[in-house]
């Protein structure tokens, strides 16, 4: 069996797995269930968020396990991602999610190739780690950063290792941990592991220790500035003004999220002294795995009053609110 071989996972497209070692053994009795825990060192929700889940749709039908489109059709994985290149620069590790042995590893891949249009042919997945754990249990970890895988083929490990960091390498288009959990060469949901039952955001039986609550998308970051930021700059990590200038030529209120639906409605506000009330609802067109939008007000003659302008973004689906974030910045005096 070759070290990697073709899988379905990774971002909107086909990804190149790690091996998985052995196969199923017929009539063999099921094992015990894995116990994981979180293979990133972040806090989710705040400096880390998912992205996808595996996708439960049969066929071409895509549904996450908590009854959601937070997947792509065929993934396999779930994929823990980092809001912003600069957070990846920064350095997050990457962790053993349980206890067990590094049956392989692979590392030097660029990171951000498959974004620079370079070919990732037969290395899809990018620096990855793939861990026996007994019992026809195996986790694969996809996309680390180049250089920092930190762990060498046979080295026995226990939960929470380092194995390397979040990168980018491979086929890969933000940066993310693409976790995949396999019994017997079978891809296993660890948030709904029993493939038959129906889709529920809070399964009674997960592999996790401390299961993370499902979310169906939501906001990263949100900020008031004097002009619209370029979208690429957000997702690199742009640092929001602290203060705005008193010749303020706008107002202009700024929201990133994720796993965004047809229909979704994100509802910017913005309020200051002098009686300054601003209001307008984005109804997002279509679903996008990240999407940014904005909205503002030119300055009036004379131009803003001096003072503190306070911000709201809220994100809706269906008529419920899914995510809330506010913003507060000083505007200077002339």
């Amino acid at each position: 069996m070759p070290l990697f071989r073709p899988r379905p996972c990774g971002c909107r497209a086909i990804l190149l797995s790690l091996s998985l070692g052995l196969a199923a053994l017929p009539g063999a009795v099921p094992a015990q269930d894995i116990v994981l825990k979180q293979p990133i060192a972040c806090t989710l929700g705040e400096t880390c968020y998912i992205q996808h889940y595996v996708d439960h749709g049969p066929g071409p039908e895509l549904r996450d396990f908590g009854c959601g489109t937070a997947s792509y059709q065929g993934h396999d994985g779930t994929d823990f991602a980092l809001p912003t290149l600069a957070a990846m620069a920064a350095g997050v590790d990457v962790l053993a999610a349980a206890p067990g042995r590094v049956r392989a590893v692979r590392d030097g891949e660029a990171d951000g190739a498959f974004a620079a249009g370079a070919s990732v042919a037969n290395k899809e997945c990018g620096n990855g780690v793939v861990i026996d754990h007994g019992g026809g249990w195996q986790t694969q970890y996809c996309h680390l950063k180049q250089g920092s895988v930190a762990v060498k083929p046979g080295t026995k490990i226990g939960a929470g290792t380092r194995l390397g960091q979040v990168g980018l390498s491979g086929k890969a288009e933000f940066p993310h941990l693409h976790l995949a959990l396999r019994h017997d060469g079978v891809d296993v949901d660890p948030f709904q592991p029993d493939p038959a039952a129906a889709c529920d955001p809070a399964p009674r039986r997960t592999l996790w220790q401390d299961p993370p609550a499902y979310v169906g998308g939501g906001l990263l970051q949100v900020a008031l500035t004097d002009a619209p930021p370029d979208f690429a700059a957000v997702k690199a990590g742009l640092v929001p003004q602290d203060v705005l200038a008193a010749d303020a030529a706008a107002l202009v209120l700024w929201a990133y999220g994720f796993d965004s639906r047809k229909g979704d409605v994100v509802r910017l506000t913005i309020t200051g002294p002098g009686g300054f009330a601003f209001a307008h609802d984005a109804v997002l067109e279509k679903p996008q795995a990240l999407f940014f939008r904005y909205a503002g007000k030119r300055a009036p003659a004379g131009g803003f009053v001096p003072g503190r302008y306070e911000a709201t973004v809220t994100h809706s689906r269906d008529g419920a609110e899914i995510s809330r974030k506010a913003v507060s910045v000083p505007l200077a005096a002339p």
